[in-house]
């Protein structure tokens, strides 16, 4: 250990807990690291002086002297229902459900008749229930955990969790709070923010890919990969101090320049991966949130028959009349384990005002409903993750069989990353005739728009579609344009096999990354080494004291970002972060 002036270096292992005027503080791990007296003096949290060393002490979030209870599986009529309760009077409990019975065997099922805690043994409330002890620390929750497995009748679980906060115990009994029992499994250090987070996604996964995102997500590597950054940092901020406060009393081996060359260097390494994960957090959103769909063109293409033989249903109204969608019309749905929200957009389409004329060769007139319409349709189509574009062919009188389009929406479609363009009313000419048109189409209008050159329309027929009791396998081809879009949900969500744990990597993480980014790129910036990647040359200026008190900020400031996201280290927000994430869960969990 170094020492100066008001100041150490020192190494904080994890430390009992204390007892202080008769409040529990909890230490908090930390690296080895310089602390000031004007630092401690900013700190939140408590701090104390042991043997010369400054040891942080954070304040608990809330006490767990509690033992909380709640029924853990769903409401309702059900062949059993588990009852979870978590503290230090689970035996207490046990002893007042269970009068007079022989002391539970840890994580064996033993089976018991329950007693109103109130008579005596007269009272029985359920006469076969499974019951199971789990002592801690290594319980899912850390504490004591007592469950009981009862007949999942209404009125068996009303009467067993009423009785429960009558028995006698020598702290407070009561019902649990949402994500209380997780909540306490982070604050045991049994779970980090990143496994809680997970566990929450899965939770409310409704989809089969959002059900395999959380699964890989919970492994803890994210926390574990996050926290190793952390610890970087911590000990090059530490050596980098040490030098600061230090160079003119002790021995270093190495220069200014190389110790910051090295520490630097790591620095890049963690943005390397921050950018991967960074990355991954955009493709596994599209899970968590689902994958939106504008469907755009112009009036009467067949975007609302389209969107309802998808979806299923009739979602939207169907008809000849142009301007029929003037809203928005959206339907989520299931498309082979993809969460999609389908959106039918009112149909493009030019205004007299403008001098243009539609495609059939009149005039187009539309009204300011329709044309409020079209502007929502814009800005839909904009905030989608796929854009399919809708023609159809007409068979006018005066200009013969062609492929009615939009050059707008085509344009719109371009210009997104995933995008497909759809022809209906395949039916209504000759296959030669669909062929050439089709070629006429590539060749004169999709070649032409830059993003399009090399697009092949795909070929459906609603009306082909409404013939349930077709021998096709796939009638209209609307299967077609399904698996078409299931080969782009992958493309645009599917990672490596070996960084199939980044599936987990929340918004709420990404936007922490993102800081910490930023704080590392400061870093780099204040010791002379310019954007990221890129060596701006080192020399022994860069050992200066300034130059080095500035990169140590921000290389704390940027493991606080990292401690913010697994909920380790020094983050004096703690019940901030978790009344966010918690808020989410439902009781019992």
């Amino acid at each position: 250990m170094y020492r100066g002036a008001n100041r150490c270096v020192y190494t904080c292992f994890r430390w009992p807990r204390y007892d202080i005027l008769g409040i529990q503080f909890r230490p908090i791990r930390l690296a080895r690291r310089s602390i000031t007296s004007s630092a401690a003096s900013l700190s939140g949290n408590r701090d104390l002086i042991e043997n010369g060393c400054l040891i942080r002490y954070q304040t608990p979030i809330q006490q767990r002297e509690d033992t909380i209870y709640a029924l853990s599986t769903a409401e309702g009529k059900a062949g059993i229902a588990v009852i979870r309760i978590s503290g230090p009077s689970c035996k207490s409990i046990y002893d007042g459900l269970c009068p007079s019975k022989p002391t539970l065997k840890p994580r064996y099922a033993t089976i018991r008749t329950l007693y109103h805690p109130n008579s005596n043994g007269s009272d029985i409330l359920d006469s076969e229930a499974l019951v199971l002890f789990f002592p801690n620390p290594k319980t899912v929750t850390g504490d004591d955990v007592l469950e009981l497995h009862v007949h999942g009748g209404s009125a068996t679980v009303k009467a067993v969790l009423s009785a429960i906060p009558k028995c006698t115990a020598d702290g407070p009994i009561r019902y649990a709070e949402p994500g209380e029992f997780t909540k306490r499994a982070f604050l045991n250090d049994r779970l980090d923010l990143a496994q809680v987070e997970a566990l929450s996604e899965t939770l409310s996964a409704e989809t089969e890919q959002q059900r395999r995102a959380a699964v890989r997500g919970s492994s803890g590597s994210l926390g574990r990969t996050y926290e190793d950054w952390r610890q970087k940092l911590l000990q090059a901020r530490a050596e980098m101090e040490a030098l600061i406060d230090f160079s003119e009393d002790q021995h270093f081996d190495e220069s200014p320049a190389s110790l910051v060359g090295n520490v630097t260097e790591q620095v890049r390494q963690i943005l390397q991966g921050i950018h991967v994960h960074e990355g991954a957090s955009e493709r596994s959103e599209l899970l968590r949130n689902g994958i939106k769909i504008a469907l755009v063109g112009p009036p009467n293409v067949g975007k609302s028959s389209f969107m309802n033989h998808v979806v299923g249903r009739e979602a939207s109204i169907v008809s000849g009349e142009s301007g029929t969608t003037r809203d928005i019309v959206e339907a989520n749905l299931d498309i082979r384990g993809y969460l999609c929200t389908f959106a039918d957009t009112a149909g493009f389409r030019t205004t007299a005002e403008d001098g243009d004329i539609d495609s059939y060769g009149s005039e187009a007139k539309i009204g300011a409903v329709e044309e409020e319409g079209i502007r929502r349709a814009r800005v839909k189509a904009t905030q989608s993750d796929v854009i399919i574009a809708l023609a159809s062919i007409e068979t006018g009188i005066s200009n013969g069989p062609h492929i009615r389009y939009d050059m707008e929406t085509l344009r719109i479609a371009a210009a997104c990353k995933e995008r497909l363009v759809v022809v209906n009313k395949r039916d209504a000419v000759s296959d030669e005739e669909l062929h050439s048109l089709v070629q006429q189409l590539r060749r004169d209008v999709l070649g032409k728009i830059e993003g399009l050159e090399g697009v092949q329309p795909v070929l459906i027929s609603c009306k082909e579609a409404q013939n349930l009791g077709s021998d096709q396998t796939d009638p209209g081809g609307i299967k077609g344009v399904i698996a078409r879009l299931v080969s782009s949900f992958t493309e645009m969500t599917s990672l490596p096999a070996t960084l199939q744990d980044l599936h987990g990597v929340t918004e709420r993480q990404r936007q922490l990354l993102v800081q910490c980014r930023g704080h590392l790129e400061d870093y780099l910036e204040s010791v002379g080494y310019g954007e990221f990647g890129h060596e701006n040359g080192v020399d022994e200026t860069q050992g200066d004291d300034a130059d080095i008190t500035m990169a140590a900020e921000h290389l704390r400031y940027a493991a606080n970002k990292l401690g913010r996201i697994t909920g380790r280290g020094e983050v004096g927000d703690v019940e901030e972060i978790l009344g966010v994430i918690f808020e989410k869960f439902c009781v019992g969990k």
